[in-house]
């Protein structure tokens, strides 16, 4: 890849108070075939006036209803021309070589399917979000180098467990082949599931530290919501992705795990956070007949080895 179309897809609901921040930046990138939709889940505040009034260059595209990320994204991205398809949150400022430094990290290694930004906190430029996803070998997902001070240590190209979602990009084929985000996660941890997907692909993650962006986090969710689809999709991606021998390797750290977080839930049930997220649990156990039908073709198109999805697993914190 010599470069080509870059698209960036950003799910909007609501967001009207940060869109011109986030396309303001994107406008401003040093390279130079990019396309921009935006994908709005029937805001009513004012969001798409904005777009049309003040940024008639986007392509935006209204839905009748709130779609979730998942729903957002997918329309965006089968709407999307180019070569390289990044999910942007509506709550991010991205530097000035942000597309140009990704474009160059797939020119880099053509067995990457999927780059992670450096994500800083908006506010506090000089702390992390992430530097890239983790997923460790007890089920647990999460953001490489969340809250740490930003001294340097992440400042390595380096390949990852995967992508998030407010700033992932990814290479078209790659998504031609192995699917789009699973629109039954609605929000949460759908990253995590097509990280797994294209893992188990064969398809690499790459983690570009000048790929910079600055974000909102928990602006464009968080609390009740972001509580209940954690605990539902977490056992969903186990479900779907995790391969047998790994599950068996590890089956008792993941029991754990889900034991101690549901102890943690219940001895804190007076908090609506706590309860939101037991219930995602059992929703996610009471529809796991769902997770196991979409497992058999996701395991049966598997084509590496058990032994290299281990190595890239994390030790449990």
């Amino acid at each position: 890849m010599s470069g080509g179309k870059f698209s960036v897809v950003i799910p909007n609901w609501n967001g009207r108070h940060f869109l011109a921040t986030c396309l303001t930046s994107l406008q401003q990138q040093t390279y130079g075939d990019i396309e921009i939709i935006v994908v709005d889940n029937a805001s009513d505040d004012g969001s798409q006036a904005l777009i049309r009034d003040g940024f008639p260059q986007v392509q935006l595209i209204t839905l009748p209803e709130n779609r979730g990320f998942t729903g957002a994204c997918n329309i965006g991205m089968q709407a999307a021309n180019g070569d390289i398809i990044a999910l942007l949150n509506n709550d991010t400022e991205v530097d000035a070589n942000w597309a140009n430094e990704i474009v160059q990290g797939f020119c880099r290694d053509q067995a990457v399917g999927m780059i992670a930004s450096k994500m800083l906190l908006f506010d506090k430029r000089d702390h992390f979000h992430t530097a890239g996803d983790t997923f460790g070998i007890d089920g647990s997902a999460g953001n490489r180098g969340a809250w740490e001070r930003d001294i340097g240590q992440y400042d390595r190209v380096e390949y990852v467990f995967g992508a998030c979602g407010g700033a992932a990009a990814y290479r078209r084929s790659m998504l031609d082949d192995i699917g789009l985000l699973d629109d039954d996660f609605f929000f949460l941890l759908e990253d995590v599931d097509l990280a797994w997907r294209a893992q188990l692909g064969g398809y690499k993650a790459m983690y570009v530290p000048s790929a910079l962006v600055y974000h909102h986090l928990s602006a464009s969710g968080g609390g009740l919501t972001a509580s209940y689809y954690d605990g539902r999709n977490s056992i969903w991606v186990l479900v779907k992705n995790m391969p047998s021998s790994l599950i068996r390797k590890y089956a008792g750290l993941i029991l754990i795990r889900q034991v101690s977080l549901a102890w943690q839930a219940l001895r804190a049930w007076r908090g609506a956070e706590a309860r939101a997220r037991l219930r995602g649990t059992v929703r996610g156990l009471l529809t796991v007949g769902s997770a196991i039908r979409k497992r058999r073709q996701i395991q049966g198109s598997k084509v590496v080895p058990d032994t290299y999805i281990d190595s890239i697993l994390s030790p449990p914190k």
